[in-house]
């Protein structure tokens, strides 16, 4: 039986940003596939940004991280969030570098890496003003000296250290040079202590297409592999990414109404003239979220059409006006822009829902299908 709504990611779009951002940034690229690849399916996605020119994968958690070694997987891969009393064994086994934030982290990784016989692989992270992981102030050099303690024993190998930008999106930011400023300061620190990494990275999406004093050794992709503009155009902004991921469904159910008829729970809607409701079984469960009432909007018919009403966990109603609509006709709730602007984008979701597009394209629910185009031209 078919789902009753899909998100088609189109694999060819992600290849291409890959290869649009290397050609802008200069340096490796990591694509960040964590939430299950911010929702377009992390094993598909990692396969076409490595064949595409990728170097590196990054994930959130062990759990994530040997998903992708279970699906064959062997590329270099980060994962970052971590409880100091977790099990360190598998990813070491499985050659994943581990982010360290915290000195509790690094004994227990350390410690792990001692009861295998094998050494296991990190990459510090320094806090330079994003108060979230990392480690900042007398709490760095006190890593970083622990670090340098277990790498001189061989329990131990310090690949890399790193930091995340606070806000590389807001162009011209005052903030991103002290940011900097402090990433160079904690190298030195690292440095100071004896450690020599092979790989230092800072830049995000948009510090990697606009910012080159923070690209470094290496940029961390997340948001442009999927092709939304990371500084927050609705279309594929400056740099030329494609959407990679397009969800849609069909209509369900047609009524013709007259005015003053109410609309779902409330109701929230009472319509102003005789017009066609359009049912579709999209909600927020599968990731419309009720935030965007009132103002979203989904193509059909070849016009924009709003959503009315509030939206419920399985459906939503739109009001088609005068529209010929029939059951089975074709809907996108977003997609990449088209010429004809009828085709809302995720980052439209993200305007009307008030929040980033991040959250719109993790929140596609399981029961919506993935339907992975050119995937077995993109297997490696």
């Amino acid at each position: 039986m078919s789902a009753l709504a899909e998100a088609v990611v189109d694999l060819g779009a992600i290849a291409g940003n890959v290869r649009t951002v290397a050609s802008v940034a200069g340096t490796p690229l990591m694509a960040v596939v964590k939430a299950d690849g911010f929702g377009h399916g992390a094993v598909p996605v990692a396969r076409a940004a490595l064949r595409a020119g990728a170097d590196w994968l990054g994930v959130t958690s062990a759990s994530e991280a040997l998903a992708l070694r279970g699906a064959g997987i062997t590329a270099p891969t980060l994962s970052w969030l971590h409880r100091p009393d977790d099990d360190f064994h598998e990813l070491i086994v499985a050659g994943v570098d581990i982010g360290v934030s915290t000195t509790p982290h690094l004994h227990a990784i350390a410690d792990a890496a001692h009861r295998l016989g094998l050494p296991a692989t990190v990459q510090l992270k320094a806090d330079t003003g994003l108060s979230r992981n990392g480690a900042a102030g007398d709490d760095w050099p006190e890593l970083v000296g622990w670090a340098r303690k277990y790498e001189v024993e061989g329990g131990v190998r310090v690949r890399g250290v790193w930091s995340h930008l606070a806000d590389a999106d807001v162009p011209g930011s005052p903030a991103l040079a002290p940011q900097v400023a402090m990433f160079e300061g904690a190298l030195r620190v690292a440095r100071s202590a004896g450690l020599d990494p092979d790989l230092v990275h800072l830049a995000n999406s948009a510090a990697a297409l606009a910012a080159p004093g923070t690209r470094y050794d290496l940029c961390r992709i997340g948001l442009a592999l999927y092709g939304v503009d990371p500084f927050g155009g609705t279309g594929s902004g400056a740099f030329g990414l494609r959407a990679a991921m397009t969800l849609r469904t069909t209509v369900v159910n047609v009524k013709r109404v007259p005015a003053g008829t109410g609309v779902s729970y409330g109701p929230g809607y009472v319509t102003g003239a005789p017009t066609t409701l359009a049912l579709l079984p999209l909600g927020y469960a599968d990731g419309l979220t009720r935030a965007a009432e009132g103002r979203a909007e989904v193509s059909l018919g070849g016009r924009r059409c709003p959503v009315v009403g509030r939206i419920a966990m399985d459906q939503c109603v739109v009001d088609a006006g005068d529209l010929p609509v029939a059951i089975g006709d074709p809907v996108v709730v977003f997609g990449p822009a088209g010429a004809d602007r009828a085709q809302p984008t995720v980052a439209e979701w993200a305007r009307w829902a008030g929040t980033n597009p991040h959250e719109i394209l993790t929140g596609v629910g399981a029961r919506v299908a993935r339907d992975h185009l050119h995937e077995r031209a993109d297997e490696s």
